[in-house]
């Protein structure tokens, strides 16, 4: 999930320090896909000066999905409500329909469309957003 940027960013120039930093993509929960952009490339090279990375982070090297994000910031649609449920399902994990319900619905989007190629191995990093559940309890009133 990529909504204010810092995470993506730095995750960005952790794996250009290994040489693969178009490895990483960030799924847009913000509904702001041209500003949290601008900040993850921003931060993503802010961070590589700090660490003298000695290579350049560039725009090509953030790659963020913005297919996600409706119907608003903080309105999880019925695909990402069905996202959250699959995951606690299967995975006995808890998204939240904020962020990381979100970004898990892209992922099944793009592991669904072939986005990875056969054999990938695909790291989700869960990054909270348990606050969130709180204000949607009603919503999961009946699973």
């Amino acid at each position: 999930c990529t909504v204010t940027g810092s995470t993506h960013g730095g995750m960005l120039v952790g794996f250009a320090k290994d040489g693969r930093q178009r490895n990483v993509i960030g799924i847009d929960a913000s509904a702001m896909p041209a500003k949290t952009k601008a900040q993850v490339l921003g931060i993503a090279q802010n961070t590589a000066k700090l660490v003298h990375l000695g290579a350049e982070i560039v725009e090509a090297d953030v790659v963020l999905f913005m297919d996600y994000a409706y119907p608003g910031y903080g309105v999880p649609s019925e695909e990402t409500k069905e996202a959250i449920r699959l995951c606690a399902r299967l995975e006995g994990m808890i998204t939240d329909p904020v962020y990381e319900g979100k970004s898990m619905q892209g992922m099944i989007d793009l592991v669904q469309r072939g986005f990875f190629p056969q054999g990938s191995r695909v790291l989700y990093a869960h990054l909270g957003g348990a606050p969130a559940i709180n204000g949607y309890g009603y919503t999961f009133r009946n699973g």
